[in-house]
């Protein structure tokens, strides 16, 4: 069963406020953003398998730890999980990146699958599917089956803020799926957006409106 994380990290929460503030530019939105993908990758990534190698040191040999080669791959759902990319690359510079994009049928409100592009190993790699918002959930389950109809067996799901409502599809779609929130919301209004939320996450990212 997939576990709910709730980031509450000081430097996190901080960061948070200011992603939230209408008066936030994009340029200082954009860095913010990028800034709290590297904080959140750095525990997402807490149960990376190591394997223990001698290294020499100017003074003698230690017994010290790598990474056992475990590979990784992180897919932004098109276009705002794109800002939260490079964060993640930061710390884990090896990954390979692929891309979802879906978009909305304007008469059932499903999202359908327009592009995917991953790696070609898909079966060897545990993703990081990334988007700034999980609101309704609709989109992050269409991503994640996209990634499962391809062979991906091990995938988790980072956002920023999420609502209650979007939490509780996808557990229910994907309940194998291991899912981090830097904050959770209060709950959806009316037109699907999160309350308080930070608005349109594209937007905001792209200048955009």
């Amino acid at each position: 069963m997939g576990k709910v994380v709730v980031f509450d990290h000081p430097l996190i929460q901080h960061k948070l406020t200011h992603i939230r503030d209408i008066d936030t530019g994009t340029k200082e939105f954009r860095e913010l953003v990028d800034e709290v993908a590297t904080l959140m990758a750095f525990d997402i990534t807490r149960d990376l398998p190591l394997e223990e190698i001698d290294v020499k040191t100017p003074v003698a040999t230690a017994k010290s730890k790598v990474l056992s080669g475990k590979k990784l791959g992180i897919v932004p759902i098109l276009r705002a999980g794109i800002g939260m990319v490079d964060g993640i690359l930061k710390l884990i510079p090896a990954a390979k990146v692929g891309h979802v994009g879906l978009y909305r049928d304007p008469e059932t409100l499903q999202p359908i699958e327009y592009y995917v592009k991953l790696p070609t190993d898909v079966e060897e790699r545990d993703f990081i599917v990334v988007d700034p918002m999980l609101a309704t959930g609709g989109s992050a389950v269409e991503a994640i089956h996209s990634l499962k109809k391809r062979g991906a067996k091990n995938i988790k799901f980072m956002c920023l803020i999420a609502a209650p409502e979007g939490v509780d599809t996808l557990k229910e779609a994907h309940p194998d799926v291991d899912i981090f929130i830097a904050a959770l919301d209060e709950k959806l209004n009316e037109k699907g957006y999160i309350v308080p939320g930070l608005g349109d996450a594209g937007d905001r990212l792209f200048g955009t409106k």
